[in-house]
């Protein structure tokens, strides 16, 4: 190795085995001798080798003057990455980097069983390396001893941060022991990192690699402009065309991860997903699945992604353009590493070209922009790599040649070359015929009709197949037809009139199209999701159910008008309800079922004479005079008064003649003057009970 003068002896020989011959630009800037034993903030972009490079700083922090660890009771080194993955692939470059040394190394991620990270961490480990939510697990059960360490790694520093482990972050770091080398590696330096630095570490020094700002040169960068409809098919024929060992297709969505993984798998593609939603498990199957072969395609979402190595990593498509400027260089970077080639290709709508120019322009990439791979060109590509096939340069051997001969006699050289192409050609998925990357769709294209669309070409003898959506599911001719171009591989011409019912909807295809349909939906017969497609005999029933229906039609009329059983108005002579449906009116009810007698609210004429509730004019009037035991009142006499009692009727004026309001004043003030309550009601007098009254006579 050229450079190898400042790596530690106990790797130097770690790294020769591994087959390195010069040391990437951030493994030689992290080794410069007056770095040693600092703090450093390191800018290295994915790809760069940088999980070796602080691999190989720790080592003069870790080692020493020794050739090799000692049994260490507490962890030494902690290593910090934002993902699962990213985590575990750390530990397997550690493992191999110091494995001379002597060291053992543990992992702490989440999703693995915790008992089993216990216990290697009591057998007792040099370096641990894991994600932020589970060592803050253990560090709050005491199961990681933080007190021996004497370096920590935060690998992608940024990305933690931005996935929101800045509280994890700080108290790692704050239950570590202050005496500490603290290393930080990140593709970005915003703001966020340059607080933790002031915070966490001791005149931190920073490192900027010479590729930082510029783009990798293993990687060749390909913008492909296609229509916005088309750009799924763009991805299927770029995939055919590079017909990479591994490759990566990036989405935005776990929707979209899903969609594309059902379309590829259906195209006849070896496709694996990662998203969010997958369990450890799973993710690891698909990784493996990968690196042994036996899956050609990952479609995946960037945080999925995050820390995947690949060695044979030699194509990544982004489905759409990046968010920013780092989105694109992580992405990237899973290709092109350790002197191989890779491609990195951008699907570009034309509404997004001026997005793309930015992007790239940010990045300080140069690209080359065209259009994505045709169907002639790809054919082209299979010939030539047919061409080039080495076992067509080999020698035949003596058993090959008396099968050639049986061969030659049975069957004309011709034939047999046939039979070769045709296996060489098994299994690959057809290419895509794209429209113009300025194709726009006409209006009828982008909202047919479904109930007057006629047939588009010639339908005779046309194929009517059934999807399980209909009217109830929201179904419409606006989303179906690009669903049935992009999934089921058909073109627009090849689509006739879409009918839609309750439950179902009814597609007609040209004669043409419905073997690459049934080829590209697989026997499932699954398009979307649970959307789901039925061949149907001859011309389907397009007759509505009527049985049990309610409600207005489609297009906003009353049901009367689409022979339904009945609509929101009747018309005499009509379709009705049944009896015992219809709301019967007062006059319908039978005259015979009236209620008895003992039911009945009785009226005030039924009750008896003598019941007869006396009249007004019966009762005694209050101020009338009476005989003496004919009517008495009763007391007013308040509790705890010595005032007398008040029940003899009083004597009112004469002939019913109403008492003026002079004289009521004039009373009230007689009785007050001889401390006696006044009988009077509330006009011009005191209530019993109440307080005196401040009013005077007038």
């Amino acid at each position: 190795m050229s450079n190898i003068e400042n790596v530690h002896p106990a790797l130097a020989i770690a790294l020769e085995k591994k087959g390195y011959k010069t040391l990437t630009p951030v493994q030689d800037a992290a080794l410069a001798p007056e770095l040693q034993d600092q703090d450093l903030l390191v800018s290295a972009q994915t790809g760069s080798g940088k999980t070796v490079a602080f691999g190989l700083t720790m080592a003069s922090t870790l080692l020493g003057e020794s050739s090799a660890l000692l049994r260490a009771d507490a962890p030494l080194a902690l290593c910090i990455a934002p993902t699962r993955e990213l985590a575990l692939q750390v530990k397997r470059e550690l493992d191999w980097l110091y494995k001379d040394a002597g060291a053992k190394t543990a992992s702490c991620v989440g999703g693995m069983d915790m008992r089993t990270e216990r216990a290697a961490l009591t057998r007792g480990a040099h370096i641990v390396v894991g994600t932020p939510g589970r060592l803050c697990d253990h560090i709050k059960r005491g199961s990681l001893d933080m007190s021996e360490l004497q370096c920590i790694v935060l690998d992608e520093a940024d990305e933690m941060l931005k996935m929101g482990f800045r509280e994890e972050l700080e108290i790692i770091l704050g239950a570590a022991p202050d005496e500490r080398r603290t290393l930080m590696f990140s593709a970005t330096v915003p703001k966020t990192i340059l607080g933790m630095t002031k915070k966490y570490q001791r005149n931190a020094v920073r490192v900027n690699t010479a590729a930082e700002a510029k783009q990798h040169l293993d990687i060749d960068y390909q913008v492909m402009t296609v229509s916005n409809a088309d750009r799924e098919n763009a991805i299927i024929n770029v995939l055919r065309f590079y017909n990479a060992k591994n490759a990566i297709v990036f989405g935005d969505t776990r929707v979209a991860v899903n969609r594309m993984t059902q379309r590829f798998n259906n195209r006849g593609f070896s496709v694996v997903a990662l998203s969010g939603e997958l369990s450890q498990a799973e993710r690891s199957n698909a990784l493996q699945a990968l690196r042994d072969g036996r899956a050609q395609v990952c479609v995946a979402t960037d945080v999925a992604a995050r820390g995947l190595d690949l060695p044979d990593l030699e194509l990544v498509i982004h489905a759409d353009v990046p968010r920013n400027r780092e989105a694109l260089l992580h992405r990237s970077g899973r290709t092109g590493r350790a002197g191989r080639k890779g491609v990195s290709a951008l699907i570009v709508a034309p509404s997004r070209r001026r997005n793309a120019e930015r992007l790239l322009r940010d990045a300080g990439i140069t690209a080359e922009w065209g259009e994505a791979p045709s169907a002639d060109a790809i054919i082209a590509k299979d010939n030539e790599r047919l061409l080039d096939n080495m076992t067509l340069t080999e020698e035949v051997s003596d058993e090959e040649r008396t099968m050639v001969a049986r061969l030659l006699k049975a069957h004309s050289a011709e034939h047999i070359a046939t039979a070769f192409i045709r296996q060489y050609r098994e299994g690959q998925s057809a290419p895509e015929e794209l429209m113009p990357a300025n194709y726009k769709p006409s209006k009828e294209d982008r909202h047919p009709d479904a109930r007057n669309s006629g047939p588009r070409e010639n339908f005779d003898n046309g194929v009517w197949f059934s999807l399980n959506v209909g009217r109830k599911q929201k179904a419409e001719p606006k989303w179906i037809l690009p669903m049935l171009m992009k999934s089921g591989g058909l073109k627009k011409g090849e689509i006739g009139a879409i009918k839609i019912i309750d439950n179902q909807t009814f597609v007609e295809m040209a004669p043409k199209g419905v073997e690459r349909f049934l080829e590209n939906i697989g026997p499932d017969m699954k398009i979307e999701a649970a959307i789901t497609a039925a061949r149907v005999d001859g011309k389907p029933n397009l007759a509505q159910p009527t049985e049990n229906y309610r409600g207005r039609d489609r297009d906003g009329g009353s049901g009367r008008s689409k022979g339904k059983p009945y609509g929101d108005k009747r018309k005499s002579g009509g379709d009705k309800k049944p009896w015992g449906d219809k709301k019967r009116s007062y006059d319908d009810k039978p005259s015979g079922n009236k209620k008895p007698w003992g039911d009945k609210k009785k009226s005030y004429d039924d009750k008896p004479a003598g019941e007869k509730k006396p009249s007004y004019e019966d009762k005694p009037k209050r101020n009338q005079n009476f005989e003496e035991g004919t009517f008495k009142r009763k007391s007013r006499k308040a509790t705890g008064s010595d005032m007398p009692s008040y029940d003899k009727p009083k004597s009112g004026p004469k002939d019913g003649a109403k008492k003026p309001h002079k004289k009521k004043l004039a009373r009230a003030a007689a009785l007050k003057e001889k401390g006696a309550p006044s009988s009077f009601g509330s006009k011009g007098g005191v209530k019993k009970g109440s307080r005196k009254s401040t009013r005077k006579p007038k």
